[in-house]
């Protein structure tokens, strides 16, 4: 007899889930991430779980707070000259990295030439950038070859700039990291590692944080816990039961069909705390056919349905998500309307066949990465590859984990030679407030994000809004980067949703941001 994951979940509870709590010990946090980890290097990826290892084991120079203005985290001040051409940052005294070494500019400025070459942002960061010295050990002193008041919001954003030491951040940024050595909150215990099973951190003693309240992705970032244990559990029922039982303290992203029998659990609590959203994506590859065709890739949206998706996703609770949604974040200064004519109306399958048609489209197979442990990713899969399954197009799916994603997006070959040409993905809404956070919107051909689009319309409009000299101007040109957007195609906004978190009531002091923050969170 086959059980249902409902099934499964209603005899765990009233079984070993409604007996007490299992006990934890006080200074040990458990915690479910979204997906496996299965690369350490946040240069060499932006998947987001290698981001969030990222915010436990290194340290920023600068952190976003939560209106959005960058402040000091490992930097103790800086001073811009007149024209913002120039800035000279001095560090905290006392920081120290995980191998007793201490924090010295030369580390601060390999890491910012490491991260520059990979990151959207950091990518003008490189360009502009004329200049970077490190006169003492606690001073960088950079340059630009024109004003560049961006800078510390680059390095500050919600993919920030890690610090790492200058050996490590001489590897080339296309050649993965296996060895993790920063300054933050806790430390990486590489021999406890078991990629598909668990990430182990311990409390890094040495860290010295900042005095005032966090700030979301600033301020003291106060290591409460001695031990955090990324417990990873992809099946949903599993992950709800030890939840339920107390084996587990807190789970990002719990299924949106579970979160009513959770939140009916007293000692629980489901809530909201992550900032802006989540903006699901199709990416596609623009190297090989058939979405190296824009007609091709315009003859999609007469099929695509974001509501159908995010239906899909988070459930007919239209509260918790949005459409229709452009390509910045809904209900933010850049949002607007423009272009999104192409998602109005009726979904016509029969003028998609036959845009498709018109288009050139000769049967090229359309490899279609499939994401089956992160729910989210999965539920978005699930609608699309059926979309072009109706279609008629060639479509090989592949249907494999995350991690696997993660490794197989950077190949450029053909899929018959192990590449790919579409795959879904989840971006911050924070990484949609300008042009150049967005990494998916970025389109510079060899430099741009997997998928590698090149659209000289975008990245035209991109360095226009760096010029901007007011917000109604900033705006303007934003509404014509979207437009060339919907008609170009980097990728598919899909909808936001709104993710909330599930953990026990015991878990107090949890910072509101983009990311699940695991500094300053106690137990009760």
């Amino acid at each position: 007899m086959t059980i249902s994951r409902r099934q499964f979940l209603a005899g765990a509870a009233a079984g070993a889930l409604a007996g007490p709590a299992a006990a934890q010990p006080a200074r040990l946090l458990r915690f479910v991430p979204h997906a496996n980890l299965t690369s350490l290097d946040p240069v060499w990826t932006s998947a987001w779980i290698t981001r969030d290892h990222g915010y436990m084991v290194y340290d920023t120079l600068y952190g976003q707070g939560a209106d959005l203005t960058p402040r000091p985290q490992m930097a103790a001040g800086h001073v811009w000259d007149a024209e913002h051409r120039g800035i000279t940052i001095s560090l905290r005294e006392g920081l120290r990295f995980h191998d007793g070494e201490p924090v010295l500019a030369r580390d601060c400025l390999a890491s910012l030439r490491r991260w520059a070459r990979r990151d959207s942002f950091g990518q003008f960061v490189a360009a502009a950038l004329d200049e970077a010295t490190a006169p003492d050990d606690r001073r960088l002193v950079l340059r630009f070859s024109r004003p560049f008041p961006f800078f510390l919001d680059s390095i500050a954003k919600t993919a920030p700039m890690f610090v790492m030491p200058e050996r490590l951040a001489r590897t080339d940024a296309f050649t993965q990291l296996t060895e993790v050595v920063g300054s933050g909150p806790f430390r990486f215990l590489r021999g406890e590692w078991v990629p598909g099973d668990r990430v182990v951190y311990e409390r890094h003693t040495a860290y010295q944080p900042r005095q005032e309240p966090a700030d979301m992705l600033a301020g003291g970032k106060a290591a409460h816990f001695d031990r955090v244990e990324w417990r990873i559990i992809p099946d949903a029922a599993t992950a709800a039961a030890a939840l339920q039982s107390g084996e587990v303290d807190w789970w990002e992203a719990p299924s949106f069909d579970l979160l009513p029998l959770l939140g009916r659990n007293r000692a629980l609590r489901v809530e909201q705390v992550e900032l802006f959203g989540s903006i699901a994506n199709l990416r596609v590859n623009h190297l090989v056919p058939p979405f190296d065709n824009p007609a091709f890739r315009r003859a999609i949206w007469l099929a695509l349905s974001q509501a159908d998706i995010m239906t899909a996703v988070a459930g007919a609770d239209p509260a918790r998500w949005t459409t229709p949604v452009g390509f910045f974040t809904p209900g933010t200064p850049l949002a607007s309307n423009a272009g999104m004519d192409v998602l109005r109306g009726q979904r016509d399958l029969d003028a998609a066949r036959r845009a498709i048609a018109a288009s050139g489209y000769r049967g090229e197979r359309l490899t279609f990465l499939h994401a089956a442990d992160v729910g989210t990713v999965d539920a978005m899969s699930h609608v699309l590859a059926d979309m072009f399954r109706r279609l008629g197009v060639n479509l090989d799916h592949v249907v494999t984990d995350w991690g696997s994603i993660v490794q197989r997006r950077a190949k450029k070959e053909a899929p018959e030679q192990g590449g790919w040409s579409a795959f879904c993905t989840n971006t911050t809404g924070a990484d949609g407030l300008t042009p150049p956070t967005h990494p998916l919107l970025r389109s510079n051909g060899a430099g741009a994000w997997f998928g590698w689009p090149d659209i000289p319309a975008i990245e035209g409009g991109i360095q226009r809004w760096f010029g901007a000299g007011s917000p109604a101007e900033a705006g303007a040109v934003a509404r014509e980067i979207q437009e060339a957007a919907f008609r170009e195609v980097p990728h598919y906004p899909l909808g936001q949703f709104r993710q909330p978190y599930a953990f026990r009531q015991e878990i107090t002091g949890m910072v509101r941001a983009p990311i699940p923050v695991q500094w300053n969170v106690r137990r009760a």
